[in-house]
């Protein structure tokens, strides 16, 4: 029976020359052949946000290093340390993500490491690059660790870190005023806190990858390679520390 109602007219002749195999075929292969939907497509965080936004970081820090490490002033370092602390202090606990004050921390650290950096390598021919070979080694070490699966995140993990961490904290503020211990003391404090940077990454990857799967807004990358920063960088002097103490014992 034919209907009279034109609208469903034009829509019976439109059906009757489709075919619904093709049509689903076709869907799918456009589905398919979609590209996958990005940060900006979708206003989260993704690991590439994440990846180049460290990136970014260390591009400043480096630049700024360079001409900290020609200029060899330790007034630098003292700028760079001070404003680098307060700068981590904001950041660290500020609800909002302030992009202007996290590069500005990446700058400052850049001052302080490019004046410490030449200082070292002055006193230890060499001993800059041997660091930043260490420090890639550590991380891309635990990095592999913590992606197959060998080392997990648990809340007795990051207790024992966290437990640790203020222990170097204070053990810290006293050797300012007692002078870092020499010997095999030394050597052994230095060795751990290599390895507590370097565990403390595990942290911070965890936490990317936790706020990646909780959809946190793409701005938190700028978070996300703060934090990462800050790691790094306390590993690269941990490891600056413990060489220079290896090669006094030579």
């Amino acid at each position: 029976m034919r209907s009279s109602n034109p609208v469903l007219t034009r829509s019976n002749r439109g059906f009757a020359q489709m075919d619904p195999t093709r049509l689903g075929n076709d869907s799918l292969e456009a589905t398919y052949a979609a590209p996958a939907a990005s940060s900006l497509r979708t206003g989260r965080m993704t690991m590439d946000d994440v990846v180049m936004r460290t990136a970014t970081l260390f591009a400043v820090l480096v630049a700024v290093g360079a001409f900290a490490w020609g200029a060899n002033s330790p007034g630098l370092a003292l700028v760079g340390f001070l404003g680098g602390f307060v700068l981590a202090m904001v950041n660290t606990f500020s609800k909002k993500v302030r992009v202007p004050l996290i590069v500005a921390y990446a700058a400052a650290q850049g001052l302080a490491l490019g004046t410490i950096s030449r200082i070292y390598n002055e006193a230890y021919s060499g001993i800059v690059g041997q660091a930043v070979v260490g420090t890639l080694c550590a991380f891309g070490g635990i990095l592999v660790a913590y992606k197959s699966g060998k080392i997990r995140v648990t809340p007795k993990f990051t207790r024992i870190m966290l437990g640790a961490l203020i222990g170097y904290m204070v053990f810290g503020l006293i050797t300012l005023f007692t002078g870092f211990p020499g010997g095999a003391t030394g050597l052994l404090i230095a060795v751990a806190g290599v390895a507590l940077a370097t565990f403390f990454l595990v942290l911070d990857f965890d936490q990317i990858e936790r706020s990646i799967a909780a959809g946190a807004p793409q701005q938190e990358s700028w978070r996300m390679a703060f934090g990462l920063m800050v790691t790094i960088v306390w590993l690269y002097m941990e490891v600056l520390r413990l060489l220079s103490i290896l090669r006094n014992n030579d």
